[in-house]
């Protein structure tokens, strides 16, 4: 055996103190990685990775990654997940969220490409915009409004994916693209803006829920450990094009709502308010070749996902 493969691999994660992100540190240190936590707390929050500190495998720097990145010593892995990832973050951030997207991702590719790293990008179902296929395939190349209040987030992530294939064709760098579709799980921020959390919220103090246009439009939710169990497949794979990871089990909105009423055993009856610009109407992800690339499907149904997360939220808010 050869001096390197003894070596400790080292993957460093980009918006590591997110949701996703803290949930990925977990997943590589189990997998027995040391990871380098990078993070400038926008939207991250140290909560999440805060039962790390004191692993000798984890280390944490607070830093924006739209400027220059040092790490010293090797690196095999890099997984960008730094960006406001839900509306109410990148709609409140978004000169923000176009520079992480640009600026933020090429200075990541040039740290992946002087440590010979892999490169794994978090792109998302947003590049799919307001989808006129269904459900959307990776070949689909999208319906999304530029100059829409959305599309600060969804330009910048298929900004990502054109940089992130150029650095590959161009400087040789391994990269990996997935698209992650509606993710749900412990670590969601209560405010966050998304259907999921506020919808818990509301019920939890039985509140009305808050559903946009008449809850026709649907999602697909996929619980964070199924997430996370796909990206890292993905990422310890050879595949180069994008891949969908999320869960194909569609809902609409409203019952969508209602379910989580049931579950939460609220009083709250549902409130409907107009329909945000651009939002889009259906969201379901193929996964046929995640299935046959990685073997993955998800494994959580919502049910239990969703009790899961209430039981978390409960604890936040210290509710019996």
């Amino acid at each position: 055996m050869n001096e390197s493969s003894t070596e400790q691999i080292v993957a460093v994660v980009t918006g590591g103190a997110g949701f996703l992100g803290s949930h990925l540190c977990d997943k590589l240190i189990s997998k027995g990685m040391k990871v380098i936590c990078i993070d400038n707390l926008i939207t991250g929050n140290l909560d999440n990775v805060s039962h790390l500190f004191g692993n000798q495998n984890f280390q944490f720097i607070k830093h924006d990654i739209t400027n220059y990145i040092h790490v010293t010593g090797q690196v095999n892995y890099i997984l960008h997940f730094a960006s406001p990832a839900s509306p109410i973050d990148y709609l409140k951030l978004p000169i923000q969220t176009l520079k992480v997207g640009s600026l933020g991702t090429h200075k990541v590719l040039g740290l992946a490409k002087e440590k010979n790293a892999t490169f794994l990008l978090a792109s998302t179902s947003e590049v799919y915009g307001d989808p006129d296929v269904h459900p959307q395939k990776e070949d689909y190349w999208g319906n999304v409004n530029p100059i829409g209040p959305r599309g600060v987030y969804d330009e910048a992530k298929r900004f990502a994916e054109a940089l992130t294939m150029a650095y590959h064709r161009y400087h040789n760098v391994s990269t990996r693209i997935v698209r992650i579709f509606n993710t749900y799980g412990p670590r969601m921020r209560l405010n966050d803006g998304r259907a999921l959390p506020a919808f818990i919220g509301q019920a939890l103090f039985n509140k009305d829920l808050t559903v946009f246009g008449d809850g026709s439009q649907t999602r697909s939710f996929c619980y964070v450990s199924d997430e996370v169990e796909g990206i890292y497949r993905l990422l310890i794979s050879e595949e180069i094009e994008p891949v969908n990871i999320g869960n194909p089990d569609e809902i609409t909105v409203k019952k969508f709502a209602e379910e989580v009423i049931m579950l939460t055993n609220s009083k709250s009856k549902i409130t409907y308010k107009d329909l945000p610009e651009d939002d889009p109407k259906v969201r379901q992800p193929d996964i046929s070749k995640a299935g046959n690339i990685l073997g993955w499907k998800p494994n959580v149904v919502r049910e239990e996902g969703l009790l899961k997360t209430i039981q978390f939220f409960k604890q936040q808010l210290n509710i019996e």
